[in-house]
């Protein structure tokens, strides 16, 4: 029951906020004086509507976002009745219409915003510093997460579970001695260790077989021998690195320590706030570039392959994973995925790519600079771009972003992100 109350309250915090996106090209548009005719939530038939001045509002029968109709958006509309033609869209300023084009976005990254800085000081906020690469766990301190079972080679398709004796598994050298989960490593035989770095160079440095190994355990200092194994592992600064033969305890980096989530209060919230807002930002981007790469893999994975939970995901993957957040008590999750939703709807929309937001201000600012620039060559301004030359270019984008739509829809139905172990 809780995952599918959480599924919907995410699925309704996602139509609201395409709904103030709709409400901030509307509410910019009338403030500019442009014409808006209509605003409606959902698509589809209309359960019910009013008209208030010039503008008809109401609500349709599918729930999958909303729009607003704002007289003359290009100057092929035609659909602009003569008595409407002065507050036809595309005869306003450039700047205001750059303004009404971005309040979309605007209105997702203010969304963002608030609910970042409300999140930062009831429930915490990610740590964006937290180690999440090899080289920034090395800087860290030596506490240490235990395996109770490791391989000497590690397989291709690595078996569902590891089992000493069975497929080249052996039991983990550090936990047969004693060692424990968040445990402190502070000495391997005469070296003293100061960072997980130093421990994992010390340990393959290390002839096989049996080294000491001091540690810290609840305030008291213990030494065990732990008998190091040799075994098939690749540099742990490079995964396509060639494999070499090293001595290992089996041991990895323990996050002790180290928050994952921060608490702040309500002055200190505005700069973390800003903060992990700019980092979403950064890894929206970084996202953006990575698509193309990880369409392969959405294939492999309506196959029945493991999906990568660093593929892209669709609404409705959204929505399962706000449901799970809710079902296993981690609102944080919840709140985090509306935050970086918000922040990625909004760059997306700002893409200078038609039908999109961003596709427009360009083309207007295109206008405006072709216009300036012929007036410096003295010669006639060229006019307003004809967007029906465009709609081959547009056709494309909606077919591609389509078929994308439809692939990460169909990917997070057959073969969901897994957050949660079951």
């Amino acid at each position: 029951m809780l995952f599918w109350l959480g599924v919907a309250a995410f699925a309704a915090t996602i139509l609201i906020s395409v709904s103030l996106h709709e409400a901030g090209h509307m509410i910019t548009a009338k403030r500019s004086g442009m014409k808006v005719t209509r605003y409606f939530v959902g698509f589809g038939p209309t359960i019910f509507s009013f008209r208030r001045g010039e503008t008809e509002y109401g609500l349709k029968a599918i729930p999958l976002g909303g729009f607003c109709k704002i007289v003359g958006m290009t100057p092929q509309d035609d659909d602009v009745a003569p008595e409407d033609q002065p507050r036809a869209m595309w005869r306003f300023p450039v700047w205001k219409r750059t303004i009404v084009m971005s309040a979309g976005s605007i209105t997702h990254f203010l969304l963002a915003l608030a609910a970042a800085w409300v999140v930062a000081f009831t429930l915490g906020l990610p740590n964006t510093n937290y180690p999440t690469t090899n080289a920034d766990q090395a800087k860290q301190k030596a506490y240490v997460t235990v395996s109770d079972c490791t391989w000497i080679t590690i397989p291709a398709t690595a078996p569902a579970k590891c089992v000493p004796g069975q497929g080249g598994a052996i039991a983990g050298p550090a936990y047969a001695a004693g060692i424990r989960d968040g445990d402190l490593i502070t000495k391997v035989g005469a070296t003293p260790i100061g960072t997980y770095g130093d421990l994992t160079t010390a340990i393959r440095s290390a002839p096989a077989g049996k080294v000491a190994f001091e540690f810290v355990r609840d305030g008291v200092t213990k030494t065990v021998q732990v008998d190091l194994a040799t075994a098939e592992r690749k540099p742990l600064s490079d995964d396509n690195g060639p494999t070499t033969k090293v001595s290992v305890a089996a041991i990895g980096w323990n996050d002790t320590g180290v928050p994952g989530n921060i608490k702040y209060n309500a002055a200190s919230a505005v700069p973390a706030t800003l903060n992990y807002s700019w980092f979403i930002v950064e890894n929206t981007f970084k996202s953006l570039g990575k698509i193309p790469q990880k369409v392969p893999a959405l294939f492999h994975s309506l196959s029945g392959g493991a999906r990568d939970p660093d593929t892209p995901i669709s609404v409705v993957g959204a929505s399962r994973i706000g449901g799970e957040a809710i079902q296993h008590g981690v609102p944080q999750l919840f709140f985090n995925l509306f935050i970086t939703l918000n922040i990625f709807i909004g760059i997306f929309n700002l893409l200078p790519l038609l039908p999109l937001d961003g596709g427009h201000i360009a083309i207007a600012w295109f206008e405006r600079a072709r216009s300036w620039l012929y007036a410096r060559l003295r010669k006639p301004d060229p006019g307003r771009v004809d967007y029906y030359k465009l709609m081959p270019i547009t056709y494309a984008v909606i077919l591609i972003g389509g078929a994308f739509t439809l692939l990460t829809v169909t990917a997070d139905i057959v073969n969901p992100i897994q957050i949660f172990s079951r």
